[in-house]
């Protein structure tokens, strides 16, 4: 796997944490089987610099009809998520990530991208962030849809290859090999041993 071409990360490094929540663990409504494998390697980044760690949570509407067009279809199909009808305690960050917070923290969000809105955008420009580190699930949706959006904005996006998941293998190795070759310019790929060993300061 590829090492990070463009040299060791900094004290303008933040590590973008998405979606590492209850309702995709084998308990949850949607789960990613290979969650709970993942994490102990996304607790150890976070572990590194808690304070430069922001976590994202996606949040699902009250019922369907709180959403446009698509969203709408999408969540009769699933409204067991709901926040009518889920227990709360689904939307949580994984147990062992949520006694990082504080000093890290937490943005909701409402659909795939975490550059949805103005949020994240907003707390990465007052820190002078320039680089993304990202983990989190899944490889092929939320992931997906942030990193882009990274990419949109001009940051130096890390993935950091054994802290994501999916409930797709195919999609997660196809997109590994996307972030890897088609996006290489701007998308680093590395395993957390290589990220926390590049990540001194």
């Amino acid at each position: 796997m590829p090492g990070l071409q463009h040299g060791p990360l900094n004290e303008r490094s933040v590590h973008l944490c998405i979606d590492m929540q209850r309702i995709f663990s084998t308990e949850g409504p949607w789960p990613t089987p290979w969650m709970e494998r993942v994490l102990p390697n996304v607790a150890r980044v976070v572990e590194r610099f808690p304070e430069r760690t922001i976590f994202t949570r996606f949040i699902t509407p009250q019922r369907p009809e709180d959403m446009p067009g698509t969203w709408r279809q999408y969540y009769e199909r699933w409204r067991q998520t709901t926040r009518e009808q889920l227990d709360p305690n689904m939307l949580e960050l994984m147990p062992p990530l949520g006694r990082f917070v504080p000093p890290a923290t937490v943005i909701d969000k409402p659909v795939y991208s975490a550059f949805a809105g103005h949020k994240l955008a907003e707390q990465l420009h007052s820190r002078g962030v320039d680089t993304l580190v990202v983990t989190g699930s899944e490889t092929d949706v939320c992931v997906l849809a942030t990193v882009l959006g990274a990419v949109d904005h001009g940051y130096r996006v890390v993935i950091v290859a054994d802290c994501l998941c999916s409930s797709s293998d195919e999609g997660h190795d196809t997109l590994l090999s996307l972030y890897s070759k088609r996006f290489s310019q701007q998308i680093e790929t590395a395993d957390s041993e290589t990220v926390l060993s590049a990540w001194q300061a």
